[in-house]
């Protein structure tokens, strides 16, 4: 008699960094034994300490192991848990694709029982004391099964990203790493460069920041030597995206050259620029896939202090309002700041109406 090859009553997460303990949580939330691994042991006792599962020790093959290191080390720890014979099926969750595959191809991984995927899903942050048990939820998880990868190794993984929340995506794996390339990749090296012009601002500078820069910059946060690896795992598609951003950073700079020497006919390439800016934000998937829903805001002057936003989503609840997205914006040296809640258009004079009963203010 065979184990259904669907049901995943024990997973092994090796790498217990923020995505590897937040896909522990969120199984442990589903009632799946999770084990874990780590070369540093610290780092597995944190992620224990949270909830996210029992430190592993070899026996029985679990049904699944995650593999979520960085890319460079995908296949190494692969063929290792392999040889252990450690799980039944295996994936990685790495976010460059086509090179740990080819590696695990050359150090003779058997591609039958592993499937390559990788969860659009992060947080500046790094380590186990950042992660989330709700850090997939409704959010892609890239599939990219290679020709050797059986039907079980597919469905095993298929319900890994289920049990997280997440909606599965299958695509090639040369195609996925050309499309992050775009959408993460190559967005954080252009954060990361517009943050480095603020090292060496002035004083005077910084203190007009506001929100704007504070939204262009958050995602440069994030560890340097981690985005290395991931940069240098998908080099090629990345330095094309930045070749093209950097044309059209190029040409905007010499319009405005020309228009700050007069020659106001320079405009419209900086206006179209722009246009194209508006346009491909407009393109974004919204919150559940698909086009992004035109919200109305409902601004909200909030007190800096504890319990005002669960206030705030209270009397949302209380009026049958849902909140689609919040933005929160503090007000420099003062204890407040402003609360911006997307909501339906019809939903705007019913919130507005109830929060001003309720002795709230709005701008």
């Amino acid at each position: 008699m065979t184990t259904d090859p669907v049901k995943l009553d024990t997973v092994l997460v090796l790498g217990t960094g923020l995505v590897g303990t937040s896909i522990g949580l969120a199984l442990r939330q589903r009632g799946v034994t999770v084990l874990l691994a780590d070369r540093d042991l610290g780092a597995v006792r944190l992620a224990r300490e949270m909830g996210a599962g029992q430190e592993w020790s070899l026996g029985d093959p679990v049904d699944l192991a995650v593999v979520a290191v960085p890319p460079d080390h995908v296949a190494s720890e692969l063929r290792g848990l392999q040889q252990l014979g450690a799980a039944r099926f295996y994936t990685d969750v790495a976010s460059v694709k086509a090179r740990p595959i080819a590696a695990a191809a050359a150090l003779g991984c058997d591609l039958s029982t592993y499937v390559a995927s990788h969860p659009m899903a992060g947080r500046e942050k790094a380590g186990p004391g950042a992660a989330r048990g709700d850090l997939f939820l409704g959010r892609p998880w890239a599939l990219c099964p290679t020709d050797e990868a059986s039907a079980d190794a597919r469905e095993a993984v298929l319900r890994l990203i289920e049990l997280c929340g997440a909606n599965a995506v299958e695509v090639a794996a040369e195609d996925h790493d050309r499309a992050v390339a775009v959408v993460s990749h190559a967005p954080h090296v252009a954060a990361s460069a517009v943050a480095a012009r603020l090292a060496d601002a002035s004083d005077v500078a910084l203190g007009l920041a506001g929100q704007g820069v504070r939204d262009v910059t958050r995602i440069a946060g994030g560890d340097p030597g981690l985005w290395l690896g991931i940069l240098s795992g998908n080099a090629a598609p990345v330095a094309e995206v930045l070749e093209a951003v950097s044309r059209d950073l190029s040409e905007a700079a010499a319009a405005l050259r020309a228009l700050a020497q007069g020659d106001e006919s320079a405009g419209p390439e900086v206006t179209e620029l722009l246009k194209r800016g508006v346009a491909g934000h407009g393109r974004i998937p919204g919150k559940h896939g698909g086009p992004a829903a035109a919200y109305a805001v409902v601004q909200v002057v909030i007190g800096d202090r504890p319990g005002q936003l669960a206030r705030l989503f209270q009397i949302c609840d209380e009026v049958g309002v849902n909140v689609e997205d919040v933005r929160l914006e503090h007000a420099p040296g003062l204890p407040l700041g402003l609360a911006e809640l997307s909501v339906q258009p019809d939903a705007v004079a019913v919130l507005e109406q109830a929060l001003r009963d309720r002795g709230w203010q709005l701008p």
